[in-house]
């Protein structure tokens, strides 16, 4: 039975100008539910990421009823988890934690639906034959299984961990059968978005803790399509940089709403309306244009 209030919070590095709060706070007013959402900055507290799953068992033991989990402890939390949804074990990334009756806590991660979501809707005429993932992280998992469910033929993840690209590109061939993924190191990357349809960006670069662009700007050009997972700017410097060389852009804020929709219904059992939630990013990415967010 739905409550009419909740206590969840966000673990992550760096999460100050977070737009997470404002977005399920505002639709749980919308909804009649007394609903805080508090920031637990790994950074603030001046803990290592690791710390992860002290913050877990506190945030149960105080009566939290729910966590997001954000960079860069969406795998480190797994150990700390009672259970795990099949999406978030097939991943091996969390990025929802559900305190259930008990204490129990199981990990969902719906940044896959978020991402699939956002990627339906802002590019939904892209081609998908070859594309070029940056990034093989918790949110680097999340995307590259949405990008192949979503029809891409090949994916080549890229990460300047060779042997973490290697085992993501592994885990993807193994679920959606092989040579449907690959993995490759920075200096190929040249190479690679010649030819690619698009690039997916999935690495803290851009992030207001993480200013600048992720690859040389003379990498892109006009046939690329390019889809951003960060949305702390909306407008990070890819997305600039790639709009202005007339590419394709699909910013991260799309993903951050269908990702905040899903984990507000795992977290409460109502249903939210993305259409609203959508708008509220929209004011807020507006309202903090020009800061240093």
């Amino acid at each position: 039975m739905a409550k009419d209030s909740y206590l969840v919070g966000l673990i992550g590095s760096g999460i100050g100008p977070s737009l997470s709060p404002a977005l399920h706070e505002r639709e749980a007013d919308r909804q009649g539910l007394r609903y805080l959402y508090r920031l637990i900055d790994i950074d603030v507290l001046g803990v290592a990421p690791e710390a992860v799953g002290d913050l877990v068992r506190a945030a149960r033991d105080l009566g939290f009823d729910g966590l997001n989990i954000t960079h860069p402890c969406k795998q480190l939390v797994i150990e700390h988890l009672d259970a795990l949804a099949p999406q978030a074990e097939a991943l091996g990334a969390v990025n929802t934690v559900v305190f259930e009756e008990g204490g129990r806590a199981v990990g969902h991660n719906t940044d896959v639906t978020g991402f699939a979501a956002s990627f339906a809707r802002g590019l939904r005429d892209a081609p998908l034959e070859r594309v070029v993932q940056l990034g093989a992280g918790g949110a680097g998992a999340a995307v590259a299984h949405a990008t192949l469910t979503l029809g891409a033929e090949r994916v080549t993840v890229v990460d300047a961990l060779a042997d973490r690209a290697a085992d993501l590109a592994g885990s993807l061939n193994r679920h959606f059968g092989a040579g449907r993924a690959v993995a490759a190191t920075p200096d190929r990357l040249p190479a690679l978005l010649a030819g690619a349809d698009g690039l997916v960006h999935a690495t803290p670069t851009g992030m207001a803790a993480h200013p600048g662009l992720p690859l040389p700007a003379e990498l892109l050009h006009a046939g690329l399509w390019v889809a951003e997972v960060v949305y702390r700017p909306l407008e990070t410097e890819l997305v600039r940089t790639a709009r202005a060389l007339g590419c394709a852009v699909l910013d991260g804020g799309g993903m951050a709403v269908f990702q905040a929709a899903d984990a507000f219904r795992l977290f409460t059992g109502l249903e939210p309306d993305s259409g609203r939630m959508l708008a509220d990013i929209a004011e807020l990415g507006e309202k903090s244009a020009g800061q240093v967010v």
